[in-house]
């Protein structure tokens, strides 16, 4: 197979798996792509949600509806119906199918059955690996596969592969800490709703997963937030108000969720019991969170006008990590070193 084609093929499977990042926590973000022997892609999966089929699962269920035109599958999200169904009835149809994952096959079965004795079982021949999996519970997978008679080739965009997967190996023993904000194209951060109603759901979706949000007390005085995932119907993460003034209207709904802690405190020492932490905020949080943050994610809405404040005199050089285009731009960025 060509080098291009592997190379698209990861590239394309980056890409699915950054639009479930930090979505997967406590997993990391991955993506696959299945290719056919004439180096047209046949599917691509991610992996959308812990305890949900991996993206392998994903790419192959949904390869095997093309190849097959069975039905039977098609929606399904079980990774363990999935897994045995594709057993029972693949007949060699993979025969001529190879895989590009951004992460190295699961060996482990845990909430969900081994990624790399299904791709065993299914008889693929080649897989393209972007990274090795740091959790020596899950390694092992890629040499199970060669014990096995599939080639395995790593390295394939290796660079971009880390970078996705930071998130993943930094939580397992720190928080990991990323700041958000939303702003128009003349940079104005204020004034009523920014982003749009998809780009407000991947928000919601992000607090749903988070054990913990950061907000600043001003925020929290004049704009009275909630800082609950109602948009998804998710929970409602534990509240760190980095305040000197412990003075707030204690009526306000942010106070008064089940089974939420609400932490009013002058520093932000707090942080350090969570694993994964959305800061939320202007300029003011913005530098007073910078030796904390390790990531940014800003949602770039089409708009000019309606607002007047910016993050006014912050200097700060990102790269960019990863960068969609909806009806908003979604940025992902950290601090360049």
């Amino acid at each position: 197979m060509k080098t291009t084609t592997a190379l698209h093929a990861m590239k394309l499977a980056l890409n699915a798996a950054w639009d479930y990042q930090l979505l997967t926590f406590p997993n990391p973000a991955v993506g696959a792509a299945c290719i056919l022997e004439n180096s047209s892609i046949l599917s691509i999966g991610a992996h959308i949600i812990a305890g949900g089929p991996h993206a392998e699962v994903y790419a192959l269920r949904d390869a095997y509806t093309a190849l097959s035109g069975d039905t039977s599958i098609a929606d399904s999200d079980d990774a363990h119906h999935i897994h045995e169904y594709l057993r029972t009835h693949h007949n060699g149809i993979f025969n001529s199918v190879s895989m590009a994952v951004t992460l190295e096959p699961c060996s482990h079965i845990g909430k969900t059955p081994s990624c790399a004795l299904l791709i065993r079982d299914l008889g693929i021949k080649r897989l393209y690996i972007s990274v090795r999996d740091p959790n020596p519970s899950a390694a092992g997978g890629a040499e199970i596969l060669s014990d096995s008679g599939v080639e395995c080739i790593f390295g394939v965009l290796e660079d971009e592969g880390q970078k996705l997967l930071e998130p993943f190996i930094r939580w397992q023993s720190n928080p990991f800490v990323f700041f958000k904000w939303a702003q128009r194209l003349d940079g104005t951060i204020d004034n009523g709703t920014i982003s749009s109603k998809s780009s407000r759901e991947h928000m919601h979706a992000l607090r749903d997963r988070c054990d913990l949000i950061v907000i600043g007390g001003n925020t929290v005085r004049s704009d009275r937030p909630t800082l609950d995932a109602r948009l998804v119907e998710g929970k409602a993460p534990d509240v760190l108000i980095y305040s000197h003034n412990n003075e707030f209207d204690r009526t306000i709904p942010l106070f008064n969720i089940p089974n939420r802690q609400v932490f009013v405190e002058a520093s932000l020492e707090k942080i350090n019991k969570y694993r994964l932490v959305m800061i939320e905020g202007g300029m003011g949080m913005m530098e007073a969170t910078s030796e904390v943050a390790n990531w940014y994610l800003s949602y770039i809405a089409p708009k000019i006008g309606g607002g007047s404040q910016t993050l006014g005199v912050i200097q700060e050089d990102f790269e960019v990590m990863n960068a969609k285009i909806t009806d908003n731009i979604i940025l992902w960025m950290k601090n360049k070193q």
